[in-house]
């Protein structure tokens, strides 16, 4: 029996933010890897991984659901958050780590590939190159987002994802009063905002072009009412899906209601039980599933769920590349499969971090078959990037 000795954090400077590792080390050297993160308020699930790493410890890893089982217990009160989260990064390198020592992908722990590529769409299109200029190409004017959309056009990909921007004052400014960016706490949005998103949408579709699909985000910007109005004002306009993030399931049903365009949402759900509302009342057309949050084993689960209920799913994938290749192990296992959400603008240094990168034709990301997730942190680099405060 293969037992789990150690189970450790790792961490590196990602340029705006940190990428975040769990490392787990089995009784006969073989290592398990996963990605977790700790953006948007999810600061703590490094503490708490480390200090349930001793429950870990002697147990077996192939028995992943019986440590989860575990663990459950010793975050109850903060299972709807960064508890939840921690295990969903401790069984993501316990799953590594059992692929590894049966030497097999971890796909095929999950019931194996039902497809060896996956469509994936170009995430944060614009958002990276206008709210964070000195990391990425800057988006300065209309001109440079009609431009952009004919790189995407000109390239692999077939689809693009963005969020809310103005471009009417003298610099293009992100409108994200979700995540107070502006101060802005009651939500509402004016027509104004809508007539600058309308100017922005219909500058990335002239460059774009018809054959590109675009999928807009509205995060948690609203309120329904706000959302309403915005999906009503913009229904001319060619979107693949809108979307939304929303606490209340039945708020969002009203809202799928009077959309013109599908929507998407769950990114932010877990662990698997808050799905159950949301489905019940129908709210929305395609599940979004965090599997780095909820874990790669798990989120299966919750896509045959999903599936029970005649919706497809989608990868929540804003990650380093060991992300991106978690991600892709359960997006190749399961058959009810939208599209897959992946960054193609990187840092600099991030092909460094990593001892694979994604490998994309046509448009699709194409599954490794080495043992485990087939792409683990190269530690050296790590240390050579260390964590900023």
């Amino acid at each position: 029996m293969t037992t789990i000795r150690s189970v450790e954090t790792r961490h590196c400077d990602a340029g705006w933010r940190n990428y975040h590792f769990v490392r787990v080390t089995t009784d006969d050297g073989l290592v398990g890897w996963s990605e977790f993160d700790e953006n948007l308020g999810a600061t703590g699930i490094t503490t708490v991984v480390e200090d349930l790493a001793p429950i870990v410890v002697g147990e077996s890893v192939s028995d992943i659901e019986r440590v989860r089982a575990r663990l459950i217990p010793e975050v109850r009160q903060s299972y709807t958050g960064v508890g939840a989260m921690a295990l969903g990064a401790i069984e993501n390198a316990l799953l590594d780590a059992k692929a590894k020592s049966l030497g097999v992908p971890c796909v095929d722990l999950l019931g194996g590939a039902v497809r060896e590529e996956i469509p994936v769409y170009w995430s944060h299109c614009g958002t990276y190159r206008i709210t964070r200029p000195e990391w990425y190409e800057p988006v300065e004017t209309l001109e440079d987002v009609v431009e952009m959309g004919r790189e995407v056009r000109d390239s692999q990909f077939s689809a693009l994802k963005t969020n809310l921007f103005d471009f009417r004052g003298e610099e293009p400014t992100g409108w994200a009063p979700g995540f107070g960016r502006p101060f802005h706490p009651s939500l509402t949005v004016e027509d104004d905002q809508l007539e600058a998103q309308r100017e922005y949408l219909e500058a990335l579709r002239e460059g774009a072009g018809p054959d590109v699909d675009i999928l807009l985000d509205l995060n948690y910007n609203m309120k329904p009412e706000g959302y309403i109005r915005t999906l009503q004002a913009l229904s001319d306009v060619d979107l693949f899906w809108v979307e939304i993030d929303s606490p209340n399931a039945a708020a969002l049903a009203d809202v799928r209601r009077e959309s013109p365009h599908p929507i998407s949402s769950g990114e932010a759900l877990v662990p698997h039980e808050a799905f159950v509302p949301f489905l019940r009342e129908q709210a929305m057309d395609v599940v979004i599933i965090d599997a780095l949050w909820n874990g790669v084993q798990q989120t299966t689960k919750i896509a045959s769920m999903i599936d029970a209920h005649q919706l497809h799913v989608a990868p929540h994938n804003y990650y380093g590349h060991l992300g991106t290749f978690m991600n892709a192990h359960w997006a190749a296992a399961v058959p009810n499969l939208r599209t897959m959400e992946t960054d193609i603008e990187r840092l600099p240094w991030d092909d460094d971090l990593f001892t694979r990168t994604p490998e994309y034709r046509d448009g699709n990301l194409q599954l490794p078959d080495e043992p485990g997730w087939g792409c683990e942190p190269d530690e050296a680099a790590l240390e050579e990037h260390p964590p900023t405060e």
